[in-house]
């Protein structure tokens, strides 16, 4: 089953780019990231497109990296690991940068859980519209690890640092309304989709060029230096990811008799 699917309209100037692994809530294994860098630079290739729909099939929208799957395969694992001392933006932090570099809008339909991953996807739109009840959550906490699929170099455009610390350190569950009051997400609707519909006809009626010139001259703006930022979501995480806290984070989360496990004192000084 393809993990990612292209649909589009009629003319070929708005499409809807859905991530297919429902029976997983959309759990982001290594071909779904492989599948969504190619959607990414083949969409690049449409000289008619106009917009761009993010959403997940299913009863989520993403419900982060599906942890398990990749730490069952050792060279899925040793992959992934290996792309974190790479000197450039890696496969991780294109799957929400990615989508920045369309000259085109791109809007996050939200609904269900949108944790981990999932989040920093919808954070690389340029728009975000929600359920209220959908579930968001920066859920890296969890495993013990940091946002590093480009979540913390897009969220200090949106968020103060202090909440954005706050959200990371915790990985507290959000409802739509929440983050509106915050500022993760841009609209709080009960049909997402419909939303998004008005906003893609309201931009369509504008010149394409002034689009694509907008969106990329306001990215430079509030996005200075966003490369030195990715460097170091990689190089945190490589000073979490296998190291003991991170493991025990793993084990209080997949097995039931390791919850009261307690954490070795603090590495990170």
């Amino acid at each position: 089953m393809d993990r990612i699917l292209i649909n589009f309209n009629a003319e070929r100037t708005v499409a809807t780019v859905l991530l297919n692994r429902p029976e997983k809530h959309n759990g982001v294994d290594w071909p779904m990231l492989k599948a969504m860098r190619k959607a990414q630079k083949d969409l690049t290739a449409v000289k008619t497109l106009r917009a761009v729909v993010l959403k997940g099939e299913g009863p989520s929208f993403c419900a982060g990296l599906d942890v398990k799957s990749v730490i069952s395969d050792p060279k899925t694992a040793a992959v992934m690991y290996a792309n974190l001392w790479l000197p450039m933006r890696n496969i991780f932090q294109s799957w929400s940068t990615g989508w920045r570099d369309l000259g085109v809008p791109v809007i996050a339909v939200i609904h269900g859980n949108c944790f981990g991953a999932g989040l920093q996807l919808a954070l690389g739109a340029d728009i975000r519209v929600c359920q209220p009840d959908a579930v968001l959550s920066i859920l890296e906490a969890k495993w013990g690890l940091v946002p590093d699929m480009g979540g913390g170099a897009l969220l200090r455009e949106l968020l103060p640092l202090d909440v954005a610390k706050e959200l990371t350190m915790t990985g507290r569950m959000l409802n739509g309304d929440d983050a509106k009051t915050l500022g993760l997400v841009t609209h709080v609707e009960a049909d997402p989709q419909a939303r998004a519909d008005a906003l893609i006809a309201e931009i369509l009626s504008r010149s394409p060029d002034s689009v694509a010139a907008s969106k990329f001259m306001l990215q430079r703006i509030w996005g200075i230096d966003q490369s030195a930022n990715l460097t170091q979501e990689r190089r945190w995480q490589r000073r979490l990811l296998g190291f003991k806290n991170q493991r025990i984070s793993v084990a209080k989360h997949s097995k039931r008799e390791a919850a009261a496990m307690p954490f070795a004192q603090r590495q990170i000084r």
